[in-house]
């Protein structure tokens, strides 16, 4: 008998509505609030004020029913909303995949994109409506939201990939992002 005779789930639709961000038949929801970033911006003190204050909901991972297991290809719609914490973006923690495997996200609504890290050289790379950004294995990522409203992008990966956000934690991501002027900045990390 086939490895694949039988998998995880049977084959199915799977629809989404971009305004909303829901996904059906849907799985889990992650919600991030300020409580839960830190370390990821470089005004600590600030973000650890406004999250005993009123610990704003910064961005939310809603998936689809198709599990995070190996040879599957798991989906998720995140919306990030908009706001800075001392001038830097709002962002998803980040993280690394402990089996180093290629990642896909397609812009849906919204400005944003992603810095990407090695543990040497960033990237970055724009995520707008209709665009795909491709993440090669190994390198860490996280998503900006670089606009004025809600930035959502679906995204598609491996099931047994795994997310590492100590590893974002532990080496940074080399850059950090801004809004100055109207103008997206990018800085060092430092």
């Amino acid at each position: 008998m086939s490895l694949y005779a039988k998998p995880p789930i049977d084959p199915t639709q799977i629809s989404f509505d971009v305004s909303s961000g829901v996904i059906s038949p849907a799985g889990p929801t992650l919600v991030r609030r300020l409580s839960d970033l830190a370390g990821c911006f470089k005004d600590e003190t600030t973000r650890a004020a406004l999250a005993d204050k009123d610990n704003k909901e910064v961005y939310r991972v809603t998936s689809s029913l198709v599990p995070e297991v190996p040879r599957e290809l798991p989906q998720s719609i995140t919306t990030i909303y908009c706001g800075n914490i001392s001038g830097e973006l709002f962002m998803t923690k980040g993280h690394q995949h402990p089996d180093p495997q290629g990642e896909i996200y397609l812009g849906l609504a919204g400005e944003g994109g992603v810095i990407m890290f090695d543990g040497t050289k960033s990237k970055w790379v724009e995520v707008t409506v209709g665009k795909i950004a491709y993440i090669p294995p190994g390198w860490a990522h996280r998503s900006i939201n670089t606009g004025k409203s809600e930035y959502k992008f679906l995204a598609v990966y491996p099931g047994g990939a795994g997310h590492d956000y100590q590893w974002v934690l532990d080496n940074g991501m080399g850059l950090r992002a801004y809004l100055e002027n109207e103008q997206l900045v990018l800085k060092d990390f430092k």
